[in-house]
Parts: structure tokens; sequence; C-alpha cells
């Protein structure tokens, strides 16, 4: 008699046994599978995040931009209605420049004939220097690419020069043309309240006579002031009194 249960026991447990390593390896197959996914995932995960910071940044610098240019935009708008408001200035005034240089022509002659009459009544020093002078005036008068502001100014210059002769003293070397032989001296211009002159030598000394519209010679006595003053004007000595004549509606 034989027995057969036992036998059926084992294929039984060797059934169970086989099963169970099957259900293992198709857990660790969809573990495994479950795995990649989740690795693919956070991939995806961390390359959108890198993406999404990466754009952050973008905008951020793009907003920082957009204010900049916003900033920008602002203040040139204010200098070009600056630039408009300029521009409209200068228009209007080279509107005006023909009625101003119109206007102001008449004075600007006027002014140097006022000059030229100044040279002829005046003490005669300097004279070919301000005589120069002068007739530069009226050739920039008559010319036409200089403009009636430039023109005013040097004759205004001109003016500002004359009454600089009335405050300061001079002394300066020139050509005497008398009666005689033209000779160099030195001359003295104290203002315009006196010119005189001494000869390279000392002997010979004189004066302008305003009354007598001429040169007249002036004694011995008048040589050591007329000497002493041509030394302060050249600032080799110090300011002293000088005993001189002078001109005067008297003299």
């Amino acid at each position: 008699m034989f027995f057969r249960k036992p036998l059926s026991l084992a294929l039984l447990s060797s059934l169970t046994l086989a099963f169970s390593v099957q259900a293992i390896d198709n857990s660790l197959e969809k573990q495994e599978a479950i795995d990649k996914s989740a690795a693919a995932s956070q991939t995806r995960i961390d390359s959108m995040v890198e993406q999404t910071s990466s754009d952050l940044q973008n905008y951020r610098i793009a907003s920082q931009r957009l204010e900049s240019l916003t900033i920008y935009n602002q203040q040139m708008a204010k200098l070009i209605s600056s630039q408009e408001d300029e521009i409209g200035s200068i228009s209007g005034q080279i509107a005006e420049i023909d009625n101003i240089e119109t206007g102001a022509l008449p004075l600007m002659l006027k002014m140097t004939d006022t000059l030229g009459q100044l040279l002829e009544a005046d003490v005669p020093f300097l004279t070919d220097e301000r005589e120069e002078r002068l007739e530069n005036l009226r050739a920039l008068i008559d010319r036409a690419d200089v403009t009636a502001g430039e023109k005013y100014r040097r004759i205004m210059e001109a003016y500002q020069v004359e009454m600089e002769y009335g405050r300061t003293i001079e002394a300066y070397r020139g050509v005497l043309a008398t009666s005689g032989e033209p000779k160099t001296v030195d001359f003295l211009r104290l203002g315009r309240v006196g010119l005189y002159y001494q000869t390279l030598d000392g002997n010979v000394s004189g004066r302008w006579n305003s009354n007598l519209k001429a040169w007249e010679l002036l004694d011995s006595t008048y040589r050591t002031s007329i000497r002493d003053g041509l030394r302060m004007a050249r600032k080799q000595t110090p300011p002293e009194l000088l005993t001189l004549p002078v001109n005067s509606p008297a003299s």
C-alpha cells in the first residue's frame, strides 16, 4: 500500500515557493520601475525649478531695466522740453536781430564819432595807437559778418581804455615832432592833466599846453620832477609829490 499525500505536500510547497519567488521578482521589477519613474520625475522637477529660477531672475532684470528706462525717458522728456523752449527763445531772438541792429547801428556810429572827437580835443599821448583803435572800430562797424553785440562790446572796450587813461600815469618812449627835427624822447603822462617830455640825455624838458595846442619848453627847475615822474611811472621808485605845471582852463 502506497502513501501519496506527503508527495502532494512537497509539491505544494515547491509550487508555493515558486509563486513566492515570482511575486518577489515582480515586486522588485515594479519597485525598480517606480524608482526610475520617481528619478525621472525628480529630474523634471529639478529642471522646472531651475527654469523657474532662471525665469524669475530674467524677470527681475527686465523689471530693473524697465524702471531705469522709465526714469531715463522721463529725464529725456524734460530735457527735450527744455531744449524746445530754448529753441523757441533763440528763434525769437533771431527774429529780432534785424530790429536790434537797425536800432543799435546809429548809436554805435555816434559813439565812434564821439570817440574820434575826444582824440582830436585830447592831450596828444599815444596818438598812433589810439587812432589805430578808432579806425579798427570804424572798419568793424561796416562788416556784415560781425554781430551787433560784438561791435558794441568792442566800442565799450575802447571807451573803457580811454577811461583808464584818466586815472593812471604812464611813461613811454616816442618821437616828438615839433617845428624842428623830430627826436626821440621819453614821455610822461599824468592822467589827462599833464603830458611832459624829456630828451634822452635829460637836458631838455617840455610839456603839452592844451590852451595853446602846442608843445612848450620848461625851464631846468622841472627836469628833476619829470625824471622822478618817469621813474615812478616805470615803478622804479616809490610814489612821491611832484612839482609840475598842469593843464587847466585858467593856465
